[in-house]
């Protein structure tokens, strides 16, 4: 869905007079064509690969030539500069740290990161990783890099140049099958064109034209390309001000204005300066350099961060037509409605002005987004102050707010409330009381941020004293500088070959590949002839019978071959996971929003796409559809069985406990986000009904069974393949299965090769998403009674075993003597919810965690005293009766403790919390108890097939898939210890069901575990083979062994086979051995926390983790790290959000929120703990995949340690609700400041509903009603925006 950066490419552009030029003309860079492992890497590729900073590798190619990019146009970048490059690309795996390490080697400015005393970035383990003497790692200087020349670049294209320069450009027309595009060379013929066609939009940069085309099916019969009028680029510098052409690019203007705020004097210079602060944090490098001034406001977004501050700085606009041309102001006449402006149809944008600003103005600019950089505003200002000379007395103000109505707002009756009067507290608590009244959405953050701009203003009349010291932290910004990180590995075994690699730190086997482009992942393999591309149709209501389906608009298009639905399935036509059934295809009855109803197969993706948006569906709505946790309760619509736990006397402790609370706490859900979408491609061989499926799945033979259930064809006659997977997080399991299955249904019924690759938006809507105590005065928690509900979605999935595995780590790290808990997967008419790294655990721990968070609250100390007090300190037994030994939880937690400095740095934050009012810090520190491998101890079983070929070399097949944890780079450390042969012998293949059939899922972190004992099994038995050999010859090589060996007609393939411990849990008995083992890990976070607008950032993270004896401890750090990151989204940014009839609204990178570059830890240190063995895995190793995702959870409880301190200079005390995902406007609502305490939340709730040119503001007590209304008076379905107040999120 675009939006991700994965697909970045670099684009050189030549031009002898404006240096603007659209495509045609342009030299396009990609990945592949600056490196290659077979000729020569680039320094970017390499240093990427050394520093461990790929994992699936999907995102990697973007990566590298965003800093390609950078560093073409800047060889020496400085810290500040790296991170904004990469601030428009995202990372699932990683965590970003690698990556940061990796290139903030190529920063060569004297104090890129040894700033307020810290050392510099290639110390303590923070530069790239090699392997070394005792598996420490070495710390590679820039020396051991390859270096940076920017005279071997490669040069731009000298044909290229010539044509430029000689070529008489002339108009081009592009005509497709349902769209022209003309691009004009003169401003003359633009206008002519827009005379002729005044609906044709104008497109420059194409970022918002193009989404609404490829993901709105929006149809513009003509569109005019602008991007070759010369006139729509020229700049020109007046005393008066700058005139900077409408089609600039958003970076061009970024330098024209930085340039002339280093040029003229500060005074004039306020709303150039708001307007470059703002630019830095719209969109990402990518976007910047292709959007457009002129498109940013003539598309009238209420959100922009440009239009609030050029309406506030006196900012005009030049439009011109065929007819004359007129200078407008940009002020609230210009805009008039949601997407809405006073330009007339065949106007077009020419110029933009923007005045100097005068002696005694102000100009500010404040944006409020869900993520720090790269994100649409929830809410922005633009704010301007003029004061009458030499005095504090306001002459003129413009107050412009975005994101609070249809357009960009004037707090026009807000304004006129301070002119007049002087700048000071008085005059401002005057201006809140209006602007409550003026602007009623947002009231909070609009409150704060003028608040902020008082505060600024005061700054700048150098007023300061007047200020209080505590008030100053609302102007200061966060920290935001990254540090370096260090990671401490762990030390090989005394006396281990130098030969062993088992427990060094390599490189991922594939980085390299990633870095330069050719790694190959399923959409990759080249298409065929007659491939054919299907596209699914899915429901458009949550509830409802299906009661027509009309099939023949759609195979009336181009290109369409095939249309099929549930009754055109041969074999069967459901799924069936936990033991129940799910239907792959509706066939009577929907029961959510996005459930897959029909295929269609054309011979392109377009086309599939535009026939499927032809195929008429119509439905009788059913009552009372659920979509909430309450609603399933309150009706009973469960998935069963309900599961429940107990141990002790529950009822009876809470009777004899000093206090007793009770407590909520919600948990939102998350998407899984995997960078590589939902992918496959089905060929049929064409004899005996075989099928080859090319898939991008955790579970190869679940997609082989799936094919063969629905076609009716035995699973021998399937044949399915992994090569790698970019991304998954337990995302590609049962659903893919599905869409494996239909894929396989189209190739089946048209004989050719069908592929199926979904859009971000289409994955998302499909394929689904995560999921009282008594206690005494001391602190010990003597019970708890614990309820779970999770919404699992209109089918069944995986939930129910979800809910078990809830329950199973309800206790988390704490000894509670009388522990309940019960759990219950709600059957809703929402899209169904599957499995998710962490499979419940990250929500089961959260409920503890709060309790123990409420209990500290409330006794008034410290939490980490209460959770030291709880912990398990001896053998103990589980909940479930299983026995285990806590030393090392307990050793991760002192250890933690100490290298976290966590005592001496609660004293600092008390002291800062006390000087500082509107920023507070808060630290948390957590543990995690985590058990690995599957409670259905048939899943714990693995295969493996080794072969070794005449020339020495040795092929590796298993069970388990490449999704970036790295199981091909350590189970070739495991072959080659156990062969006793260099890992350059050794090649792991793809995952192929006809290589080892049966394999079981790679999820629960435990593949390399059972994978890699078979592995080791098989290359047991041919070293033993080969022993006999080996005694014959010993000082013979390992080349002449084999050839050796295959004359004496010795077998040199072997199978190797782990049975698997016998995991089980009896529910009926509450007891059981689930688990093999524990991991355990301990995590603190520190974080600064903005009470006026909630932003935080986490300033430093230490965590120790105890995953045994590492088998590749670069490898397992990154597990580590990626999984905190995506723990940190889950709990404080990730936000799915549906609409009152159960349509998810956050379908791709716009509106849902991963962490980004910006989001790291400022420092971040990872820890192993030594001497820890573990005999129930390969090597004493430990998983460590899932585990510490859940420690994420330290910066959401660090948030709300930050949220008490805040609420505490409000007078308030003891537990108060903070729901996860913690996001900027829940922080700031729980922080109950003086400007939330002003807002009074109406009884009726007021939106405003859009539909295309419509406005309607409608007062109703129910947001569902508005929908029905609506839909009456204007009979069409509706595109609704709801703009809520603060925090009161009702979606």
């Amino acid at each position: 869905g675009g939006g991700c950066g994965a697909c970045t490419v670099m684009v050189s552009r030549y031009d002898p007079h404006t240096k603007n030029h659209p495509l045609d003309g342009a030299a396009v860079t990609t990945v592949e064509g600056i490196g290659n492992t077979k000729t020569r890497l680039h320094p970017v590729q390499e240093r990427i690969a050394k520093a461990n900073g790929s994992q699936c590798g999907f995102c990697t190619p973007g990566m590298v030539m965003s800093m390609y990019t950078l560093l073409r146009n800047k060889p020496k970048p400085s810290m500040e500069d790296i991170k904004e490059t990469l601030a428009g690309n995202l990372c699932r795996c990683t965590g970003y740290r690698p990556i940061i390490d990796g290139y903030r080697t190529f920063c060569e400015s004297e104090n890129c990161c040894q700033r307020n005393g810290n050392s510099c970035c290639m110390t303590n383990g923070s530069g790239p990783l090699e392997s070394a003497e005792n598996g420490q790692p070495e710390l590679s200087g820039k020396e051991e890099f390859m270096p940076l020349d920017p005279t071997q670049e490669l040069i731009f294209p000298p044909e290229l140049i010539r044509m430029a320069e000689s070529a008489k450009p002339t108009t081009q027309r592009f005509r497709g099958e349902r769209m022209t595009w003309i691009s004009p060379v003169s401003l003359n013929e633009l206008l002519q064109l827009k005379a002729q066609h005044p609906q044709a939009p104008i497109v420059m940069g194409n970022t918002n034209i193009g989404p609404d085309i490829k993901f709105k099916g929006v149809v513009h019969p003509i569109i005019i390309s602008a991007s070759r009028v010369r006139e729509l680029f020229e700049v020109e510098h007046k005393p008066e001000g700058v005139c900077v052409g409408a089609g600039s690019s958003l970076s061009a203007v970024r330098s024209v204005l930085e340039k002339s705020v280093s040029s003229l004097p500060e005074e004039h210079t306020q709303t150039m300066a708001a307007l470059l602060d703002q630019l830095g944090r719209v969109g990402g490098e990518q976007i910047r350099n292709v959007a457009t001034l002129g498109g940013n406001i003539a598309s009238a977004y209420p959100n922009s961060d440009l239009n609030p501050v050029l309406a506030a700085g006196r900012c005009s606009v030049l439009l011109l037509s065929k007819d004359g041309k007129r200078e407008v102001l940009l002020n609230k006449e210009f805009f008039v409605g949601f997407g809405k402006t006073i330009l007339k149809p065949e106007e077009i944008l020419l110029s933009v002005f923007i005045p100097v600003s005068r002696k005694g103005e102000v100009v500010r600019a404040f944006r409020h987004a869900p993520r720090k950089e790269n994100a649409l505003a929830t809410v922005n200002a633009g704010m301007r102050v003029w004061f009458e000379e030499g005095s504090n007395v306001v002459k003129e103000m413009s107050v412009y707010y975005g994101g609070v109505g249809p357009c960009t707002v004037s707090a026009e009756k807000t304004a006129q409330q301070v002119v007049g009067r002087s700048w000071n507290e008085e005059t401002l608590c005057d201006a809140y009381k209006e602007l409550v009244d003026d602007v009623t959405l947002g009231a909070s953050l609009t409150l704060s941020l003028l608040f902020k701009f008082y505060l600024h203003v005061l700054q700048h009349l150098k007023d300061t004293g007047q200020i209080p010291p505590e008030q100053l932290s609302a102007v200061e910004p966060l920290p935001n500088i990254i540090q370096p990180s260090y990671r401490e590995f762990q030390d090989v075994l005394e006396g281990q070959s130098e030969q062993d690699p088992v427990g060094r730190a390599l490189w991922h086997r594939s980085a390299l590949s990633h870095a330069t482009g050719e790694a190959v992942y399923c959409d990759d393999f080249p298409h065929t002839d007659g491939e054919l591309f299907l596209s699914m149709v899915t429901s458009t209501r949550a509830h409802a019978k299906i009661t027509h389906i009309d099939v023949s608009g759609a195979l009336s298009m181009p290109g369409v071959v095939d249309v099929f639905t549930a009754d055109d399935i041969p074999g069967q036509k459901f799924r069936s996971f936990a033991g129940i059934k799910e239907e792959l295809m509706a066939g009577e009855e929907v029961t959510c929003v996005g459930q897959m109803i029909c295929g269609v197969v054309a011979d392109t993706k377009q086309h599939a796409k535009l026939a499927a948006r032809a195929l008429r569906i119509s439905y009788e709505d059913l009552p009372d559809p659920i979509f909430t946790v309450e609603e399933a309760v309150q009706k009973h619509s469960f998935f069963l069985p309900q599961r429940k736990l107990e141990k002790g006397d529950v009822s009876r402790a809470f009777q004899e406990a000093d206090q007793v609370h009770e407590g909520e706490i919600r948990l939102g859900g998350q998407e899984h986000f995997y960078m590589e979408t939902q992918s496959m491609l089905v060929i049929p061989v064409g004899e005996e009904k075989e099928m080859k499926v090319f898939v991008s799945t955790q579970h190869p033979t679940m997609a082989q069974e799936a094919v063969a259930e629905t076609l009716g064809i035995p699973s021998n006659r399937v044949s399915s393949h992994v090569k790698r997977v970019g991304g998954a997080f337990g995302g590609k399991v049962t659903k893919t299965s599905i869409l494996v299955s239909l894929t396989a249904l189209a190739a089946w019924r048209t004989g050719r090769p069908v592929r199926c690759v979904l859009e971000r938006g289409e994955d998302m809507l499909i394929t689904g998403a995560r999921h009282p105590v008594g206690f005494m005065k001391d602190g010990r928690i003597t019970a708890a009674d614990v309820q779970y509900y999770a919404n699992a979605g209109n089918t069944a999935d995986e939930s129910v075993l979800v809910a078990e595995k809830i329950l199973l780590h309800m206790d988390n790290s704490y000894n509670i003597p009388n522990l309940r808990g019960q759990s219950s997967a709600c059957k809703t008419n929402l899209p169904s919810n599957t499995a998710f790294r962490g499979f419940g655990v990250p929500q089961s721990m959260l409920v503890m965690e709060n309790i123990i968070n409420d209990v500290a609250l409330i006794l008034n100390r410290p939490a980490e005293e209460i959770r030291e007090k709880n912990l398990y300190k001896e053998p103990s037994l589980t909940h479930y009766k299983m026995e285990f030994d806590p030393e090392n939880l307990l050793r991760c937690w002192m250890e933690c403790k100490e290298k976290s400095e966590l005592e001496g740095r609660q004293l600092s934050i008390a002291q800062f919390n006390q000087q500082n009012r509107w920023k507070k810090r808060g630290i948390s520190m957590i543990p995690i108890k985590y058990g690995i491998g599957f409670a259905e101890g048939f899943l714990n079983q693995a295969a493996a097939l080794v072969h070794i070929y005449k020339d020495g070399s040795v092929l590796v097949s298993h069970g388990g898939t490449e999704m970036g944890q790295g199981i091909h780079t350590k189970l070739q450390q495991v072959a080659s210890r156990e062969l006793n042969v260099p890992l350059s012998l050794i090649h792991i293949t793809e995952t192929a069901t006809s290589s080892v059939p049966n394999t079981c899922p790679s999820a629960a972190s435990f593949g390399t575990d059972a994978n890699g004992m078979a592995v080791k099994d098989a290359c047991e038995t041919l070293y033993k083979r080969l022993e006999p050999i080996r005694k014959q010859d010993p000082n013979g090589t390992w080349k002449s062994w084999i050839s050796k060996a295959f004359f004496d007609k010795i077998s040199l393939s072997a199978t190797g086979y782990y049975r698997g411990q016998d995991l089980y849990m009896d529910w009926e008995k509450q007891e059981g051995l689930p688990y093999a083992y524990f991991t355990y890990a301990a995590c603190c976070s520190e974080v600064e926390l903005d009470c006026l607008t909630g932003e935080y950032r986490t300033i430093r993270t230490d965590l120790v983790a105890d995953i045994g004896r590492s088998i590749n401890p670069s490898i397992d750090i990154g597990q580590i790290e990626g999984a905190f990151m995506q723990g940190l989204g889950l709990y404080t940014m990730e936000e799915l959000k549906f609409s009152p009839s159960g349509v998810l609204y956050t379908r791709g990178p716009g509106q849902y929120k991963i962490p980004a570059v910006c989001d790291v830890p400022l420092q971040f240190n990872v820890y192993l703990l030594s001497g820890s063995h573990n005999p129930h895995a390969i090597y004493s190793s430990k998983g460590i995949g899932e585990p510490t995702l859940f420690l994420g959870s330290s910066v959401f409880f660090a948030l709300k340690e930050a949220v008490a301190a805040a609420r505490s200079d409000s007078g308030l005390s003891g537990p108060f609700p903070l729901h996860s995902p913690a996001t900027p406007e829940r922080a700031c609502s729980a922080c109950s400041t003086r400007f939330t305490q002003m807002v009074h939340r109406p009884a009726v709730l007021q939106c405003f509903v859009y539909s295309y040119s419509c406005l309607v503001n409608i007062n109703c007590k129910s947001i569902k009603y508005i929908t029905f209304l609506l839909y009456l008076h204007i009979g069409v379905e509706l595109e609704i925006t709801f703009f809520t107040l603060s925090s009161n999120l009702f979606y």
